[in-house]
């Protein structure tokens, strides 16, 4: 598992063999069952985690009991719910397997040590959270100026592997569409040659 997340992070960052050994002296290794909670609403996100197989989703739930799914991951993706991790705080939302899955996780205090004592993982981080913001400025964007037609347009486009692996009724949850509305479009992209999906 720890070879899924060294080979992505080489790619990155040019960490030596003792470095490398740290990460992952500090590292915890958690396997989740399909539908296995990550995260619930209410605890606080303590660790950093790393998706090394599988599907995960990060979801909130309205007042009238309906999902909304903020995001999905697939392998060599992190997932956590930021703003508790950073502030320390209980959890608004949920994070969940949608795939047998496993991820490698570091808590707080160990990952904050990392940062101390590998300062090239700080330099990384910062741009991961860069690149993390620029993702979440361009959803919004997508969200409240796109038609319904352009956000599916947008994300089979966008993220095709994610597309292939989780229900429709989750996509519509993602885009903000109903399903019923996701139906007509995916009719309406069928008969287009260049959408050709399942």
């Amino acid at each position: 598992m720890f070879e899924v997340f060294k080979k992505y992070i080489l790619e990155k960052v040019n960490l030596t063999e003792e470095e490398l050994a740290l990460i992952r002296s500090y590292s915890v290794i958690k396997k989740l069952r399909r539908r296995q909670y990550l995260l619930q609403e209410g605890e606080v996100n303590r660790y950093k985690a790393f998706i090394t197989k599988g599907c995960l989703r990060q979801y909130r739930i309205g007042d009238n009991g309906e999902e909304h799914i903020m995001r999905f991951g697939i392998e060599t993706w992190w997932m956590s719910d930021m703003e508790s991790y950073t502030s320390i705080s209980p959890s608004k939302s949920f994070i969940d397997a949608l795939e047998e899955s496993e991820v490698l996780m570091w808590a707080k205090e160990d990952w904050d040590e990392l940062l101390i004592k590998i300062p090239k993982i700080g330099e990384f981080q910062e741009s991961l959270l860069n690149r993390s913001f620029n993702a979440k400025e361009n959803r919004i964007h997508v969200t409240i100026s796109y038609t319904a037609e352009q956000k599916y347009s947008d994300f089979i486009t966008s993220f095709p592997e994610i597309y292939n692996r989780v229900p429709l009724h989750m996509i519509a949850s993602y885009l903000g569409i109903s399903r019923e509305t996701l139906s007509r479009i995916r009719h309406h992209f069928a008969l287009k040659p260049e959408f050709n999906h399942k």
